[in-house]
């Protein structure tokens, strides 16, 4: 058993004041493999004053001082990428393939495009020709809280951490008290590239614990939250009194537009991103519209797609997917699965239960509703899992008023050979991000959404620009 009770706080571990835990289960056996101690108020509170003593220092550092320590965070980063999938790979569920070439690997890229967004990144500015002694500031704003989730843990904690280091803030890391393993690595790595002691801090812990102290702390300047849009609601709520910035990357519903000239690969590429990460990804697109001329045969080939997805124990080596994160999810699932049966979607393949073969672990099988309604529950609650629901839709303006009828707004999707159309629909939809025909977006653009799904933008420039206030100075000489 694993025995995870220090904190990083000041530049070093130090024991846990508090007695709470948490037993981490293993999602493919579902037995105990570990335990982590859950932060109380005193110790968040030390690693918040540690981190308010290092801010003055740390903010009026040269910002080429930060990016090389971002540099060497890269570098050692990719030394330990084994260690850091094995981690995730063991807290979390993703099969080990997985963990380590998107997991993990996310971790160094995130780097770099921060660093590449460094490279041009002034920090004063002048206003303009017609205010030649103006200038505007970028300052960082100061003691960051950031709250990272489970399902893709280094990913989120890279575009916190690294973002709110090269602004010049200092943070305290909360990570999800399901996946503390990584979280750990990662501080290992930063203590390893010579972060100044109480720039970076570590505190594991749970939401009601941890995560509220550093909301309501009056100390803490600014909290980046991801995570569910009911905790992001209550996170917003908690923030309120001290008046500090709140960032929230929340949950989606994204729908996957696809038209009658989609290319060949569309309806099985949507199924395989929508069953990624065993559907545990917010920016999943799990509700696909088809046009009614082109609905038959997709449902068909999303049927065949799932069904010849194979599901395994996150130790093997291959393409499957594996177990979602824990009991609690799974019944979740389960119950939502059940749902869509009772108010009248189709099931066209997987359904309740383990898939074939299991008696034991985490394991959903790859599911695929059709004929589903828009007013349904499975069509408008994140069900985080590996669940499809599949709309048909009669024309352009129907597709669009279907996949802007949802709480959410994170990520839509579109596939179509006409360019007029992918671009007008792209203006159309409600969502932070579009990706279209497959196409991924580009390094550095930032991840985001709006409404229900948060307004946060992480990654590159706009994730730097988070971190940072504007302050306006004339007379400048």
């Amino acid at each position: 058993m694993l025995e995870l009770r220090q904190f990083y706080i000041d530049g070093r571990w130090q024991a846990a004041h508090s007695t709470a835990e948490q037993i981490l289960i293993d999602a493919t056996t579902e037995e105990p493999f570990g335990v982590v101690a859950l932060a109380d108020d005193r110790d968040t509170d030390a690693a918040v004053a540690a981190a308010r003593a290092a801010f003055p220092s740390w903010s009026a550092t040269d910002p080429a001082e930060r990016i090389a320590l971002v540099e060497r965070m890269r570098e050692i980063h990719l030394e330990r990428i084994d260690d850091m999938a094995r981690a995730i790979s063991q807290e979390m569920g993703a099969p080990i393939d997985l963990a380590r070439n998107a997991q993990a690997a996310a971790g160094p890229r995130h780097m770099a495009n921060f660093l590449a967004a460094m490279r041009d990144f002034d920090f004063v500015q002048p206003l303009g020709s017609h205010a030649p002694n103006d200038r505007i500031i970028m300052e960082p704003i100061g003691v960051a809280g950031l709250i990272t989730p489970w399902n893709w843990p280094i990913s989120q904690i890279a575009l916190k951490v690294v973002a709110a280091l090269l602004a010049g803030c200092t943070v305290v890391l909360k990570p999800s008290e399901l996946s503390p393993l990584s979280a750990i690595v990662f501080a290992e790595i930063v203590h390893a590239a010579g972060v100044p002691a109480g720039v970076f801090n570590l505190v594991n812990g749970d939401g009601l614990g941890a995560g509220s102290r550093l909301v309501a702390h009056p100390d803490v300047d600014m909290i980046s939250f991801t995570g569910s849009t009911r905790a992001g609601i209550s996170v917003s709520k908690g923030a309120a009194d001290t008046l500090k910035r709140v960032g929230l990357e929340l949950g989606g519903k994204g729908a996957n537009l696809i038209f009658a000239d989609a290319d060949d690969k569309a309806v099985e590429r949507g199924v395989r991103q929508c069953f990624n990460n065993s559907g545990q990804s917010c920016n999943a697109p799990t509700r696909m519209l088809v046009e009614r001329s082109v609905y038959g045969r997709a449902v068909e080939t999303a049927r065949q797609v799932a069904e010849s997805i194979r599901v395994g124990p996150a130790s093997e080596a291959g393409p499957h997917i594996g177990p979602v994160v824990s009991a609690r999810q799974y019944e979740r699932i389960q119950g939502l699965i059940e749902t869509g049966i009772g108010e009248g979607a189709r099931l066209v393949a997987g359904g309740p239960g383990r898939p074939q073969g299991f008696n034991r672990g985490y394991f959903v099988q790859p599911t695929v509703f059709a004929d589903v309604s828009n007013d349904m529950t499975i069509a408008r609650e994140e069900i985080f899992g590996p669940v499809l629901s599949m709309i048909p839709f009669d024309n352009e303006d129907q597709a669009v008023e279907i996949a802007n009828d949802t709480p959410y707004g994170l990520t839509n999707y579109v596939q179509s050979q006409d360019g007029e159309r992918r671009n007008r629909l792209a203006r159309q939809l409600r969502s932070g991000m579009v990706e279209m025909n497959g196409q991924p977006r580009g390094a550095g653009s930032p991840f985001g959404g709006v409404k229900a799904s948060g307004r946060a933008r992480e990654g590159g420039r706009w994730g730097i620009e988070e971190f940072l206030e504007v302050k306006s100075i004339s007379g400048w000489a």
